[in-house]
C-alpha cells in the first residue's frame, strides 16, 4: 500500500471513529426520517457553523439556547434572530467573505453576530476585548474589517475606524437605536438567507503576549475532527447546561461555543467573570459543564474549599480548562475540592488542540497535559528533527486536520515532515503522556546551565504564601542571564526573597533558585489569563505588597 493510500485509510478510520463518538454524544441523530431533509438543507445552506443553530431549531426549537443577563433565548428564537440579522446585513450590501469583526463580551449579541456572519459566508474576525485603541485599529485594518460589531463600552476605542458596512452595537446600555444589532434584527426577515456559496472563514487572534497579536485564519471544518477529537476524551453530551466562562473570542471559548450549540446545550453566559458569582451560578443553574481558563479556576479556589463545598454542585460533571498551563498544585487542589471532574486541554490558536488530560491521568500525574487525541500526531524532536526518546526534552511538533493556514501577514510556524511547531518544549513519559516543560523561546542559559521558567514557577507556586508567580531571565554580566521571579503573595501571608530562594533550592538544583525576587500586587495578564512577560521585562508591572525588590 502506498503512503498516500495509508493516509487516506487512516483518515477514513478517524472519520468513522469521530462519527461514532458524535453519535454516542447525541450530536448526530437519531432523527425521525421526516426531519432529515430539513437538516440536510440547513447544512447545505448554512454550513457547519451557521447550520449548528439552524439544526438546533429543527431538533429542539423550544429548548433554551442561551441564558445571559438579558434573559433567555430558545433555539428557535436564536435561529430566527440570526436569520433576521443576516438578511438585514445582506440588504445593506454584505456579501460572502466580507470581514465581519466582533468586539463583544460573552452575551447573546456575540452569538447572534457570529451565526449571522456564518450564514453569510463572511470572514469572522474575533477581536480581543482587552485591546487598546491603537491596537484595535491596527488589527481591525490589517485583518480587513468591512463591518464591526461592538459593545457600548468599546465606543471610545473606535476613533478612526470607519468600516464600509458600518459599526453596529451588540450590547447597549440604553435601548438600542438605529445603529444597534437589536434594531436590525427587528427589521430583517426571519426566513433563512440565501445560500452564500462560500463557507465562512474564522480569524482568531494570537494572545499577543510577546508582541502585536497575529491573525490565525482557518476555514470552517469539513469534517467531524474538532468535535470528535474533543468528545473522544471529554464526555460532553447533548442537552447539558454549560457555563462558558472563557471569553468567546478565545480559541477555547469559540470551539466550545460551536460544540455546545451543535449538541443542543444550554449556554450560560455572563459578560464579566467573577469567581463568587460563577460558583453561585453552578448551583442555581444546575450547571453540568464549566469551561474556563486556569486563572479563573484559581480565583474560584481562592474563595476557600469551604465556600465550594457549601454549594450543591452535584450536577457538575466536567471542568474543562485550557488556554494556559494548569500547574500541578492547581490540579491537585481542583481534584481535592471539586472531585474527579477536571479535563485539561493542551493546544493553541494555531494548532487548535493536541492532547487532553483526563481526571484519571491528572490524579496519577498532575503535571501531564495528557495523551494525543484521535487524529492528532504529536512528536518531540531534537534540533536535527529526530524523535527523542521518552523522558528526554525536545521541541513539540503537532499535526492534525484543523491547524491554521498561516498568519494573515503571510508568516507561518516552522514545519518538519508535515508537523507544525507548537513553540513549546516538553517530553513524553514511558506511558505516552506528554509534559510541557516550557516555551521554546523562554529557555534561560545561566552560567552554562539551561533552565526553563515553568519548572521554577511550579516550585514557587507550591509555597503556601505564593498566590501566583512568573519567572523570566534578565541580563547578567557574569552569568549571561540570571533568573528573576515576580511574586504575588496570598492575602494575610508574608514571605521574603531569601525564604523563597531557599524553598527552590530545597526542591530543585541550586542554580535554579532565582537571584532576584520582586513582589507585585498582581501579574499583568491577558483576558484569558496568560502572563504578559514582556511587560515584566519592560518593568511595566505595578509593585504590590511585600518586602519589595530584593537582590
Amino acid at each position: 500500500m502506498s503512503a498516500r493510500a495509508r493516509r487516506l485509510a487512516r483518515r477514513a478510520g478517524d472519520e468513522a471513529y469521530f462519527a461514532g463518538v458524535c453519535a454516542r454524544s447525541g450530536l448526530l441523530g437519531p432523527d425521525p426520517p421526516a426531519r432529515l431533509p430539513r437538516i440536510g438543507r440547513a447544512l447545505w445552506r448554512d454550513g457547519l457553523l451557521g447550520g449548528a443553530v439552524s439544526i438546533g431549531a429543527i431538533r429542539h426549537p423550544d429548548r433554551p439556547a442561551v441564558r445571559d443577563e438579558r434573559g433567555q433565548l430558545t433555539y428557535r428564537e436564536l435561529d430566527e434572530r440570526t436569520n433576521a440579522l443576516a438578511n438585514a446585513w445582506r440588504d445593506r450590501g454584505v456579501r460572502a467573505r466580507d470581514g465581519i469583526a466582533i468586539l463583544a463580551r460573552n452575551h447573546r449579541g456575540f452569538l447572534e453576530a457570529t451565526f449571522a456572519a456564518a450564514k453569510l459566508g463572511a470572514r469572522i474576525i474575533l477581536l480581543n476585548t482587552s485591546f487598546s485603541g491603537p491596537q484595535l485599529r491596527e488589527v481591525a485594518v490589517r485583518e480587513g474589517t468591512d463591518l464591526l460589531v461592538h459593545d457600548d463600552e468599546f465606543v471610545p476605542l473606535l476613533d478612526g475606524l470607519a468600516p464600509r458596512h458600518g459599526c453596529w452595537r451588540a450590547w447597549t446600555d440604553a435601548p438600542g437605536g438605529e445603529d444597534s444589532v437589536e434594531w436590525l434584527i427587528g427589521r430583517g426577515s426571519t426566513w433563512p438567507p440565501p445560500r452564500a456559496g462560500r463557507k465562512p472563514k474564522i480569524v482568531i487572534l494570537t494572545s499577543g503576549t510577546t508582541g502585536t497579536p497575529k491573525g490565525a485564519p482557518r476555514d470552517e471544518p469539513r469534517s467531524l475532527s474538532i468535535a470528535g477529537g474533543v468528545l473522544g476524551k471529554v464526555p460532553l453530551r447533548a442537552g447539558q447546561t454549560v457555563a462558558l466562562a472563557v471569553p468567546l473570542f478565545h480559541a477555547h471559548g469559540f470551539v466550545n461555543l460551536f460544540i455546545a450549540t451543535a449538541l443542543g446545550d444550554t449556554l450560560v453566559l455572563r459578560r464579566q467573570f467573577d469567581g463568587a458569582a460563577t460558583l453561585a451560578g453552578l448551583q442555581s443553574e444546575r450547571v453540568e459543564v464549566l469551561i474556563l481558563v486556569p486563572v479563573m479556576l484559581q480565583r474560584m479556589l481562592e474563595l476557600g474549599s469551604d465556600a465550594v463545598r457549601a454549594r450543591d454542585l452535584s450536577a457538575l460533571k466536567i471542568i474543562f480548562a485550557s488556554g494556559s498551563a494548569v500547574g500541578p498544585d492547581l490540579v491537585r487542589r481542583t481534584l481535592s475540592v471539586f472531585g474527579p471532574v477536571l479535563y485539561n486541554m493542551y493546544g493553541s490558536t494555531e494548532m487548535a488542540f493536541a492532547t487532553i488530560a483526563t481526571p484519571t491521568e491528572l490524579a496519577e500525574e498532575p503535571a501531564t497535559v495528557g495523551t494525543p487525541s484521535r487524529g492528532v500526531t504529536v512528536r518531540v524532536l531534537d534540533d536535527a528533527g529526530a524523535v527523542v526518546p521518552a523522558g528526554s526534552t525536545g521541541r513539540i511538533f503537532v499535526a492534525n486536520s484543523v491547524q491554521f493556514e498561516g498568519y494573515t501577514g503571510g508568516e507561518h510556524k516552522e514545519r518538519i515532515d508535515g508537523l507544525m511547531s507548537s513553540g513549546d518544549v516538553g517530553h513524553f513519559d514511558a506511558r505516552g503522556r506528554l509534559f510541557v516543560d516550557g516555551r521554546d523561546d523562554e529557555m534561560i542559559i545561566s552560567g552554562g546551565e539551561n533552565v526553563f521558567p515553568a519548572e521554577v514557577e511550579e516550585s514557587l507556586s507550591a509555597h503556601p504564601a505564593v498566590r501566583e508567580v512568573a519567572v523570566i531571565g534578565v541580563d547578567d554580566e557574569r552569568f549571561g542571564q540570571r533568573l528573576k521571579a515576580f511574586v504575588v503573595v496570598h492575602a494575610g501571608h508574608e514571605t521574603t526573597g531569601d525564604e523563597l530562594r531557599a524553598h527552590v533550592r530545597d526542591n530543585l538544583a541550586r542554580y535554579k533558585a532565582p537571584r532576584d525576587v520582586e513582589f507585585l500586587g498582581e501579574l499583568p495578564r491577558t483576558q484569558t489569563g496568560k502572563v504578559l512577560k514582556r511587560l515584566l521585562k519592560q518593568g511595566s508591572a505595578a509593585p504590590g505588597p511585600g518586602p519589595g525588590p530584593e537582590a
